[in-house]
């Protein structure tokens, strides 16, 4: 695993970063220190990135697969019009059961729809065209995922996927590892693809921000 961004530039940049508010910290809070996959969450300069990517665009419909303890949902949540709604989606129900607690404390509790189980079955039964989507599930899953929801993004909609340095897997010269070399070549992907143009953000673990021309 290599080292993507000092830890001195990680404690500088959350310095000079708006604070979380005081549900979002707790779940971040609370996460810290319960979960065993607490590396997961998407934290708080990648948390206040995707709030103010949401609050800009203020989208009708966003579309989130990973929902892990809720955190990331939380903070798009926070840009919705008023008609809005954010669709997350968790396979774990363990994870879902935490996320839901927090949903229901939010101000946007009626805007939050959480779905359990296989997120390909469920993306096909939501007759929505998604303004944002976010992308942090299983990494082998991405090409997939793109696939299948780019159809369903808006014009100048936005994917966000999560992950995409993978710990720095990726900048080796051979990359190895199932999870590093899906995420390789989703990047790829994307890349290739005409219908869409992309920045690479080297947030956190890498943000792939891809908008649909």
């Amino acid at each position: 695993m290599n080292e993507l961004v000092s830890s001195l530039a990680e404690a500088y940049a959350k310095k000079y970063t708006s604070a979380e508010d005081a549900l979002i910290a707790e779940v971040a809070a609370y996460t810290a220190a319960t979960h065993t996959n607490s590396h997961m969450l998407s934290g708080h300069v990648q948390g206040k990135l995707l709030e103010l990517l949401s609050c800009l665009l203020q989208p009708n419909r966003i579309l989130e697969i990973g929902t892990f303890t809720g955190y990331s949902a939380l903070c798009l949540a926070k840009g919705l019009s008023p008609e809005g709604e954010l669709h997350t989606i968790e396979l774990r129900e363990a994870d879902a059961a935490i996320a839901k607690g927090y949903f229901e404390r939010s101000a946007q509790k009626n805007k939050i729809k959480l779905h359990i189980g296989e997120a390909q079955q469920i993306i096909h039964n939501l007759p929505e065209m998604w303004d944002i989507v976010f992308i942090d599930a299983d990494k082998t899953g991405y090409i997939e995922y793109y696939d299948l929801l780019l159809p369903k993004l808006k014009q100048n909609g936005l994917i966000i996927a999560d992950n995409v340095l993978f710990h720095g897997d990726v900048l080796d010269e051979t990359i190895s590892g199932k999870n590093a070399k899906a995420i390789h070549a989703f990047n790829e992907h994307v890349k290739n693809d005409n219908r869409v143009e992309q920045v690479l953000a080297t947030v956190r673990d890498g943000l792939l921000l891809i908008r649909k021309l």
